[in-house]
């Protein structure tokens, strides 16, 4: 099973973008662990890497991706979060993530608490079911824990490290985000409605 923690490794920004692909720019340490075939997380979407160079590596994705995602709404520069899977090795400090997004939620407001910044994030309705209180969730592929929840928003903490070593450092509200929720939720709803 590929996975990944949820605990961004890298950044990377897109320098070109097509109707089905991306070219994104990385530094040498996470190309150099990269070859054709590869699986990648970019935003928290899993992706397959097509095509590597000294300073860069594509991607391709599919219409179902654009439709799912909030991958139509990156162009040139934007600031990608980046993350390589799981290995037995790895020590699994965030939670699982799979790559594949449930849906996209807009971020309706930015507020500093203390040393923390607290972003409240609109989410379609079908998807509140499975978010809980001080449950796991992957936005943009970063794991984090859920401060609060309605049945059309949530909230998260954001802490100043993953504030300044993710792409949360150039957002502002009314962008999109990717998000997977916590796997578990669907298969215990799945089972129980067997």
């Amino acid at each position: 099973m590929l996975m990944f923690t949820g605990i961004i490794t890298h950044l990377g920004k897109v320098v070109d973008k097509s109707e089905n692909s991306l070219i994104i720019k990385a530094d040498k340490g996470l190309i150099n662990s990269l070859s054709k075939g590869a699986s990648i997380a970019v935003n928290g979407i899993c992706l397959t890497v097509v095509n590597v160079t000294e300073a860069s590596f594509r991607v391709d994705f599919m219409p179902e991706t654009e439709k799912k995602t909030m991958i139509k709404y990156l162009q040139t520069n934007s600031l990608v979060n980046l993350e390589l899977p799981a290995t037995v090795n790895s020590l699994l400090s965030g939670h699982i993530v799979q790559g594949h997004i449930d849906g996209v939620a807009k971020l309706a407001t930015i507020t500093q608490k203390g040393n923390s910044t607290i972003l409240k994030f609109l989410i379609p309705k079908e998807l509140s079911k499975y978010i809980v209180e001080k449950g796991s969730i992957a936005i943009n592929g970063i794991s984090l824990t859920v401060i609060e929840v309605q049945k059309n928003f949530f909230t998260v903490g954001i802490i100043p490290h993953t504030w300044d070593k993710t792409m949360l450092c150039t957002i502002k509200p009314g962008d999109y985000f990717n998000i997977e929720v916590d796997i578990l939720a669907k298969y215990i709803e799945k089972l129980i409605k067997a």
